[in-house]
């Protein structure tokens, strides 16, 4: 489905409605063929095809997001196509300089199990089975990550304010959901979004700022400074601070050099990776139970 998406982005602006639709067509499926659904039934062959086609696409920058939930093909893609008149196919995207790189940059923070490397090939020879299975949820999360990340910009500041204090209190900060809610920022409250008890009693405090930001617009040093002088006209000295986008070095130093005032930041991979280990924002859509030899069943020992 690689080289039709291609195709036909490169003429008009496509959606994954589109793609379903303008891929049915191009091979002539049957009702039951366009109605198969995976194993877990949680959705069709063609709608899990097409949106990992598109997915892949997008990692290896042949299309580009133009709006909502819209996609078009960038001169990378077009000019990959006319290389390949006979069209591309997977191992061409797999060439590509920076595949790698795409579904695992070494910028980002690495926070958890599913970060902790670039997904490769499930089935090739140097993989496990086991290590296969890894590989192919780190590939599911990191197209997770970037629908996620889509949804939540599409959504309100104050939204994102809320999703911000779901994250924490899963964390266990800031007490019930409740009482997370009673403490959202307010006028007079100098900009600060929000603010969460460390402990249960409240005795100490920690202030929330969450700026929704696109992926190309990293916080500066400026914003953290102005978040932390908020923190000290309320005399508090413990602040966090969560953006879907990312932080410049200017203000990871500056926040590095704070002496008085203790803030931590949470970038968008970050946050992504919060969501999923809370299961914030997500569901489970299907499990697997991996078996093993039960030794202990075979011992001697009556």
């Amino acid at each position: 489905m690689l080289d039709p998406l291609l195709v036909i982005a490169a003429k008009e602006p496509l959606t994954r409605q589109m793609a379903t639709g303008a891929m049915q067509q191009h091979f002539n499926l049957t009702e039951e063929e366009r109605n198969a659904r995976i194993p877990s039934g949680q959705s069709t062959f063609l709608r899990n095809r097409v949106g990992w086609a598109m997915t892949f696409l997008t990692k290896a920058e042949l299309i580009e997001k133009v709006a909502a939930k819209t996609y078009r093909a960038t001169p990378k893609g077009i000019a990959l196509r006319a290389e390949h008149p006979n069209g591309i196919t997977l191992q061409d995207l797999r060439a590509l300089k920076g595949w790698d790189e795409a579904w695992h940059s070494s910028k980002r923070r690495r926070t958890d199990a599913e970060d902790s490397a670039a997904p490769t090939e499930v089935g090739v020879s140097t993989a496990t089975p086991a290590e296969a299975l890894d590989n192919a949820v780190r590939t599911i999360n990191a197209d997770l990550k970037s629908r996620l990340l889509d949804a939540i910009l599409a959504q309100t500041p104050e939204f994102f304010e809320r999703l911000v204090l779901d994250v924490l209190v899963a964390m266990g900060y800031g007490g019930s959901r409740a009482d997370a809610a009673e403490h959202l920022g307010r006028s007079g409250d100098e900009g600060i979004d929000g603010r969460v008890n460390q402990d249960p009693l409240g005795l100490d405090q920690i202030l929330v700022q969450a700026k929704q930001y696109a992926v190309d617009r990293p916080i500066n040093r400026q914003t953290i400074q102005a978040f932390i002088g908020s923190m000290t006209g309320q005399g508090v000295t413990k602040g966090v601070f969560i953006t879907t986008s990312s932080f410049n070095d200017n203000a990871k130093e500056f926040v590095q050099r704070g002496s008085q005032t203790k803030v931590v930041l949470i970038d968008g991979d970050e946050l992504l990776s919060l969501m999923l280990r809370h299961h914030i924002g997500v569901r489970v859509e299907r499990q697997v139970e991996v078996l093993d030899l039960d030794q202990n069943y075979f011992s001697d020992d009556e």
